[in-house]
């Protein structure tokens, strides 16, 4: 465990009990978030890497996109 992860878990502590559920509900949504996106990406084929990015080029030369400042 990571100190900055025990900073948390003591301030987590002195919250009262329906506070500490409130946050660990969060958490544990993020958590499961995250895990389905590592799923997505990691079942992502070259071809349909290759297929996206012929896409944003597609939109690129067309003028479908705004740079970003």
């Amino acid at each position: 465990m990571t100190e900055l992860l025990r900073q948390a878990i003591a301030q987590i502590e002195k919250l009262p009990p329906d506070q500490q559920d409130a946050i660990v509900a969060r958490f544990l949504a993020e958590l499961q978030d995250e895990q389905k996106w590592e799923t997505r990406l990691a079942a992502t084929t070259d071809d349909q890497w290759d297929q996206m990015a012929a896409m944003v080029r597609q939109e690129i030369a067309t003028g479908e996109t705004v740079p970003l400042d």
